[in-house]
């Protein structure tokens, strides 16, 4: 549950159990919420801003992911609408999300606020999450893909940067076993322990480019956190390389614009980035045609299971090359 900024100081956070690779998607929740679910949202969301009095007036889907159900509530205030993200049955990601984003307490604007948690579907009948709309829209199909990636690098910086007084009792992410398949996890055996002693930092855990928004140019800020905890630099560098790869293909420079602009914001070289890349293609083997739906929904109809596969073989060989004496 979340803990409130005002009152008796809240007491010191147990860490959070370790969660399943998201790669390994539980139960969907219905496509549409239940009258109670929205019952309790608008319920949350009038808590949240008692001297707007702003009303709902239309509630709609939102494209791209398929792990959660997510409905934005417009209101006649743009300012005070919010998003519904709604779980499968049993599903513990949003009792992980509201952890993370209460944490986080909104990253200066950069990361959703928490208005309402139902971890157990008491109210919407699946576990659910109340949060707060950030500016801009999901873009998978930018003009300029080498300045999209240097955005992303610059932002990726910034989460990285964030203090670890404000993570106490986040999950760490390198504890739970991750499946990892293919030639590159053949090329990674014996370097888990490697990777996992390196030091800590806020991490996304799906890092990829549905999972920011932009607005006119501008990126403004990350969403879907609910697998968020703490991990080396190079979890989500690998991931987003990948994702880069998948979009434009395996030969892309934007990877390395990406993480260019990730060393210059940030003033870091993370260590072992090839191992890293390695990584992230392992996690990704044994799944990657079920990805369709995520470009599909953001407008990337040519992702089609087997160019997803064909490109993703291709970043695995440019990855093991890099590794190769």
């Amino acid at each position: 549950m979340t803990t409130s900024p005002y009152g008796d100081a809240a007491p010191e956070p147990e860490p959070e159990p370790a969660a399943a690779d998201p790669l390994d998607d539980p139960e969907p929740p219905p496509s549409e919420p239940s009258p109670a679910a929205l019952d309790w949202a608008f319920e949350r969301l009038a808590k949240a801003s008692p001297a707007s009095g702003a009303t709902v007036r239309t509630v709609r889907r939102l494209d791209g992911g398929s792990h959660a159900s997510t409905h934005l509530l417009e209101t006649d205030d743009p300012e005070q609408s919010a998003v519904l993200r709604r779980f499968g049955p049993g599903d513990d990601a949003a009792a992980r999300e509201a952890r993370v984003l209460d944490a986080l307490d909104g990253l200066d604007g950069f990361a959703p606020r928490l208005l309402g948690a139902d971890p157990h579907g008491e109210r919407c009948g699946v576990p659910a999450v109340l949060i707060s709309r950030l500016p801009g829209w999901a873009d998978i199909t930018p003009d300029d893909p080498e300045r999209a990636a240097a955005e992303l690098g610059r932002a990726l910086a910034r989460l990285h940067a964030v203090p670890g007084a404000r993570l106490t009792g986040l999950r760490d992410g390198m504890a739970a076993p991750r499946s990892v398949t293919g030639p590159a996890a053949v090329a990674l055996a014996g370097q888990r322990d490697r990777l996992a002693a390196q030091p800590r930092v806020l991490t996304h855990f799906d890092y990829w480019s549905g999972n920011v928004l932009w607005r006119e140019g501008a990126l403004t800020g990350v969403v879907d956190w609910s697998g968020a905890g703490l991990a080396p630099r190079g979890f989500d560098i690998g991931w987003l390389r990948l994702d880069l790869a998948l979009l434009h293909g395996p030969d892309t420079t934007t990877v390395d614009t990406f993480t260019a602009a990730y060393r210059t914001a940030s003033g870091v070289s993370p260590p072992d980035a090839e191992l890293w890349d390695l990584y992230s293609v392992a996690r990704g083997h044994r799944t990657v045609e079920t990805w369709v739906p995520n470009y599909a929904d953001l407008g990337r109809l040519d992702l089609d299971a087997a160019e997803l596969r064909r490109r993703h073989t291709g970043w695995s060989e440019r990855c093991l090359d890099a590794v190769r004496p």
